[in-house]
């Protein structure tokens, strides 16, 4: 999901959100230099990875998005946005280039412009795949691309279009090395192939544990899916955007080693209402995903099935949000929110965070 592409579209949505998109006028993610009142000033960071510590500390996180170009410059608008606002930087490698030696460059950029105010090493992030949960065999045929990813040293992916939950299972086994961990062997869904070892290679953690700063060894222990191992820094999230993965929601979130989900509102509305959603011409509508009462009923109902699963299973849920309903989305049990810096320090006021921002 980027909320570059539908950045305020206004249309019944209400002055206040064209107030706020006016106010964008420079890069979403700068920091307007404001912290929560509740901040404590002698803040220590305990884990590699932002995002979860800051759900261990029952926190939402707020994230924005950042894509390679093209043009190669990675590096330096990674330095810049290491003092970013946002929690985590979401790297759409989905639309956006794919383009893995940018990766490298940026998340570089991030160590040299970093540490975060709240003493992590570099704000948290994962990718956004080009590369789908459509069966297991696809899944198993594309895990080269979760290992070359995982390899520039982000800390977690995101599968797109989760349909199917043994292609989930098979998402898990890439992003793992290939260790025999207890109880691997068997899933929710059966037997897993060769006792659920992982398939990440041993010669991937050189740049990767560079870019978090700790020795290799050290690194293959903690590059691991959270919360399967609680000692892990890896985020595996999910897009419940269609609906084929709507269907099986519930079972794929059984699937041990999955952190948080989204709803998928573009995708969904294409998957459930097909080309009636896009008319040509266009016609005019509220089309603001961040306003539930927006969006059409069947992709509300799709949002609240998905938050529903969430809230069973443990896996944190992603919603998008605005000012305005910011504080809903986090009562439906959204931590992990795509928004504007304003969104945010509405929604950390709310919770009482004491990790500066």
């Amino acid at each position: 999901m980027d909320f570059k592409k539908r950045d305020f579209l206004l249309a019944g949505v209400g002055a206040a959100v064209a107030t706020e998109a006016v106010a964008q006028s420079q890069p979403r993610w700068v920091w307007s230099g404001k912290q929560p009142a509740t901040v404590d000033p002698n803040y220590k960071s305990r884990r590699l990875n932002k995002c979860i510590e800051l759900w261990e500390d029952g926190q939402p996180m707020y994230y924005v998005t950042w894509g390679p170009s093209g043009d190669g410059d990675g590096y330096e608008i990674g330095k810049k946005m290491a003092q970013t606002w946002a929690d985590c930087i979401c790297i759409d490698l989905e639309h956006a280039c794919f383009d893995l030696a940018d990766v490298r460059k940026f998340m570089r950029g991030l160590v040299d412009g970093g540490p975060t105010r709240s003493g992590h090493r570099t704000p948290a992030t994962f990718v956004s795949m080009p590369i789908i949960g459509y069966s297991q065999a696809y899944m198993e045929a594309n895990s080269w691309v979760l290992a070359q990813i995982l390899a520039c040293g982000v800390m977690g992916v995101d599968v797109c279009h989760a349909r199917d939950p043994k292609a989930v299972t098979a998402a898990v086994q890439a992003i793992r090395y290939p260790f025999p961990y207890p109880g691997a062997a068997r899933g929710v869904l059966g037997e897993l192939p060769y006792g659920g070892e992982g398939l990440r290679g041993s010669g991937s953690q050189g740049f990767a544990a560079r870019i978090w700063g700790i020795n290799a060894n050290r690194y293959t222990r903690l590059a691991d899916v959270w919360p399967l191992n609680k000692s892990g820094e890896i985020m595996l999230g999910l897009k419940i955007e269609d609906r084929w993965a709507l269907e099986n929601v519930e079972k794929t979130f059984a699937v041990p080693g999955v952190t948080f989900a989204e709803w998928g509102p573009g995708d969904m509305a294409m998957s459930l209402n097909g080309l009636s959603f896009y008319p040509d011409p266009p016609v005019p509508r509220a089309t603001e995903f961040s306003v539930p009462s927006s969006i059409a009923p069947n992709v509300a109902a799709a949002r609240l099935r998905v938050a529903a699963a969430c809230k069973a299973s443990g896996v944190k849920l992603l919603d998008t949000c605005i000012p305005e309903t910011v504080v809903d989305s986090i009562k439906l049990g959204g931590m992990v929110l795509e928004c504007s810096e304003q969104s945010a320090l509405i929604g950390r006021e709310y919770t009482k965070r004491k990790m500066p921002v």
